[in-house]
C-alpha cells in the first residue's frame, strides 16, 4: 500500500463542498471516482481542510492509499484526464510516509477572501469573488481585524451547525489590503471553525462600508453570541490557499 499526497486546485461553484455529501456532488466524490477508474480500488480521499458549497481551493492537500504501484506523475496525469470536465485539477502528486496524514499532520491552514469593490457587474470573476459596490475603507478593516488575532472564544463567528468541540481558536494572522479594485483578506490559523472566515469577513466589510464602528468587531467578539454577528460573507470569494506541515 502506497500513500500518495495530492495537491488539488478546484472551483467550488458546482459542488456541495469538498466532503462527500448525500444530497449533491462533492470534490471528494469526484476524486475518489477518478481514483477508482484508474486503479479499480475503493480509496478514500482525506484532506487538510473542509470547504463549503461554492468555496474554492488553490492548493488543498489531500491523500489516498493505493495498493497498485504507480509513478506519481503518471497517477497525476491519469487522474486529471478522468476528472474532466469537473473543475478540479491535481497540480501535485508525491509519495509520502505511511504515517503522514493530510488532516492530522497539518499544523496550519491559510485562507484568502477576495472582494471586488466596484459598481460594474462581474464578468470574469462571477462566482469567484464577492462584489461590494459601496466604497470600502481597507485600512479601517485591517485595524478592526487585529482585535480578532490571538486566542479567543469565536462563538459569534461560528456557524450554528459547527461540530467543533470548542469555540476557542487561536487566529495567527488576519490582514486586509487593497490591490486596485480588490480588497483581499488573508487569514491564518492552525484550524478554523465552520464559517469563521466568512463571518469575520462579513463584519469587517461592515466596517469598511462605514456601517459599523471599528470597535464593534471587538464588541461582537466579546458578546460570544451568534446573534451579534453583523453579516456572513458569501462563499464565492473564499479560497483555501495552503496547508502547513512540519
Amino acid at each position: 500500500m502506497t500513500r500518495f499526497a495530492l495537491t488539488l486546485e478546484f472551483d467550488g461553484t458546482p459542488f456541495m463542498g469538498l466532503q462527500r455529501q448525500p444530497h449533491g456532488p462533492s470534490v471528494q466524490e469526484a476524486v475518489e471516482r477518478a481514483v477508482h477508474a484508474v486503479t479499480s480500488e475503493e480509496a478514500t480521499l482525506h484532506s487538510s481542510g473542509r470547504t463549503d458549497t461554492g468555496v474554492h481551493a488553490l492548493a488543498m492537500r489531500s491523500h489516498v492509499d493505493i495498493e497498485k504501484p504507480f509513478d506519481p506523475f503518471r497517477l497525476m496525469e491519469a487522474l486529471n484526464a478522468l476528472l474532466r470536465p469537473d473543475p478540479i485539477a491535481v497540480i501535485g502528486c508525491e509519495i509520502v510516509p505511511d504515517d503522514w496524514h493530510a488532516r492530522f499532520s497539518c499544523i496550519g491552514r491559510a485562507y484568502e477572501y477576495r472582494i471586488i469593490n466596484r459598481r460594474a457587474p462581474l464578468t470574469l470573476d462571477k462566482d469567484r469573488a464577492w462584489q461590494v459596490p459601496q466604497p470600502l475603507d481597507a485600512d479601517a478593516m485591517h485595524r478592526a481585524a487585529q482585535a480578532l488575532v490571538g486566542r479567543h472564544d469565536f462563538t459569534t463567528f461560528r456557524s450554528a451547525h459547527c461540530q467543533a468541540a470548542s469555540p476557542v481558536k487561536t487566529l495567527d494572522r488576519l490582514a486586509v489590503r487593497r490591490a486596485g479594485e480588490e480588497v483581499l483578506i488573508e487569514a491564518e490559523a492552525r484550524s478554523f471553525l465552520h464559517h469563521q472566515v466568512r463571518s469575520m469577513v462579513g463584519c469587517l466589510a461592515l466596517v469598511g462600508m462605514g456601517r459599523w464602528r471599528e470597535e464593534q468587531v471587538t464588541e461582537a467578539l466579546a458578546a460570544r453570541d451568534r446573534q451579534a454577528l453583523g453579516l456572513n460573507a458569501p462563499p464565492s470569494g473564499l479560497y483555501f490557499v495552503r496547508a502547513v506541515y512540519p
